[in-house]
């Protein structure tokens, strides 16, 4: 009889404990356009992200052209409903006018859902070198790059990059270590707004001429409802080598938890968010 009761009690405690623990949280993973192989790296990133923390990631996969892939999301600005954090992984250099991007950016910056921004999406919806220039322009209106807080334009050629955290008390990169990626592309940046962070910096030796640049940083601005949104982003992520590798699976499961608070100031997942 004792037994029984103990194993009834055992049971309850566990069923509360269970009741107590934190939902995962539920992550949206955009990605899309041609010229990348999306179609693996979305379940890389799946995979990767899920085996690391509290998270459930849904896909939002769609083949398309270069500059204008037929992503669902757009014009929709309801899109994010229901989701915790956003991953933006979607080529769309020719997706650009007003209308559009603010249907893309209300998630953010009127519902203060956070975004995490990988390789292609630090370039998306934006005109020419600078999208201060993207026309038209609305009283008003946000950029993607005012957004994430870097002007990203392009990138030269391919080579092992070398990785080095220019900011190692950010709680996203605490206890990461530098390290030089397979052939990778070397984003440039125009600018780096005012309100975002540089976290790590990458060089590509190219011939006797090395290159440097951001390749990871964050943003968090305060909006004008009150509500303070966080971008986390990292234009590193070309080939499928990189995504899968443990450490760039760290660094991006890292700046998803800081993104949506769930990282203490020493790097540490919060309670009920570490796998």
């Amino acid at each position: 009889m004792r037994a029984a009761l103990s194993i009834v009690a055992l049971l309850l405690a566990t069923a509360l404990h269970a009741a107590d623990a934190p939902k995962p949280l539920r992550v949206l993973l955009i990605t899309g356009g041609v010229g990348h192989d999306h179609a693996a790296q979305k379940d890389i990133l799946k995979k990767g992200i899920e085996s690391r923390a509290n998270v459930v990631v849904e896909q939002l996969h769609t083949e398309g052209n270069l500059s204008d892939p037929p992503l669902p999301i757009l014009g929709n600005p309801d899109y994010a409903k229901g989701f915790d954090v956003v991953i933006h992984d979607a080529m769309t250099p020719g997706i650009y006018r007003a209308p559009t991007v603010r249907a893309v950016l209300k998630p953010h910056l009127v519902d203060g859902i956070p975004a995490v921004v990988l390789h292609v999406g630090a370039s998306a919806y934006r005109s020419g070198q600078n999208d201060r220039t993207t026309a038209p322009r609305e009283a008003g209106f946000m950029t993607w790059t005012e957004f994430t807080g870097v002007i990203v334009h392009g990138h030269g050629g391919s080579a092992p990059i070398a990785i080095s955290f220019a900011d190692k008390t950010h709680p996203a990169t605490r206890g990461l270590a530098d390290w030089t990626t397979m052939t990778e592309e070397l984003y440039h940046q125009v600018e780096v707004f005012p309100s975002a962070r540089v976290l790590a910096k990458g060089t590509l030796q190219l011939k006797d001429k090395p290159e440097e640049a951001v390749v990871a940083w964050c943003n968090e601005l305060k909006l004008a409802n009150g509500k303070t949104v966080r971008a986390f982003s990292t234009s590193l992520g070309h080939r499928n080598e990189t995504v899968a590798d443990p450490r760039y699976l760290d660094l991006v499961t890292n700046g998803l938890l800081w993104a949506a608070d769930k990282l203490d100031e020493n790097g540490k997942p919060r309670e009920g968010y570490a796998k």
